[in-house]
């Protein structure tokens, strides 16, 4: 009887043993910094910076994650920003398909299907940009299309000032539109065969 109750009562201990450790293991399965401190949906709000607006973000989702390292807000949706000036003009609007935003950093990466507007009227479109609030500058390594009113310019890489009205374009080419009226024009018809090859 003796026995019984003895292998019963070490039974009844390795079942709280093992239960005990499955709950530890869940614990560690559960980290903190791999979940957002703040998930909002639907987001649609104005950013101020020493108490003046400056920004307003407009996404299908925001998270934050405050526990990773580094921190970032996270835009995977989707993201539609508008810069302001002091007097809340916009200065520049930025659309994209993903989003990160490095807040110690102050520190923008945005991908895929960038769209960009600036007070000119001029569109920039790319799939990859930097834009570094601390500097002031956005750049890219990418291929850039700029539309102007009256030319389109290409590249890989770029360089403007937050405002996109001063920028720089590496390895450019462009398309810029001639007069075809013009007497000067060429005659293709008079271009022999031959000279093409």
């Amino acid at each position: 009887m003796n026995s019984i109750i003895a292998t019963l009562l070490v039974a009844i201990m390795l079942l709280f043993y093992s239960c005990s450790k499955k709950a530890e293991e869940t614990r560690v399965l559960v980290v903190r910094d791999s979940l957002p401190a703040m998930f909002t949906k639907d987001v649609n709000t104005l950013v101020s910076d020493s108490g003046i607006i400056r920004y307003k973000i407009i996404a299908k989702e925001w998270m934050i994650f405050d526990k990773k390292s580094p921190s970032y807000w996270s835009f995977e949706k989707g993201v539609y920003l508008e810069k302001f000036d002091t007097l809340l003009h916009v200065e520049a609007s930025i659309e994209a398909d993903t989003a990160y935003f490095f807040d110690k950093k102050k520190l923008w990466e945005l991908k895929g299907n960038i769209h960009i507007k600036n007070q000119k009227e001029e569109t920039f479109d790319t799939e990859q940009l930097f834009w570094d609030q601390n500097t002031k500058r956005v750049y890219s390594k990418k291929f850039i299309r700029i539309q102007q009113i009256d030319k389109v310019i290409t590249g890989y890489g770029f360089e403007s000032n937050e405002q996109f009205t001063n920028y720089e374009i590496r390895n450019s080419g462009g398309i810029f539109p001639f007069d075809t009226s013009s007497n000067d024009s060429i005659r293709t018809d008079s271009i022999q065969k031959d000279s093409l090859n």
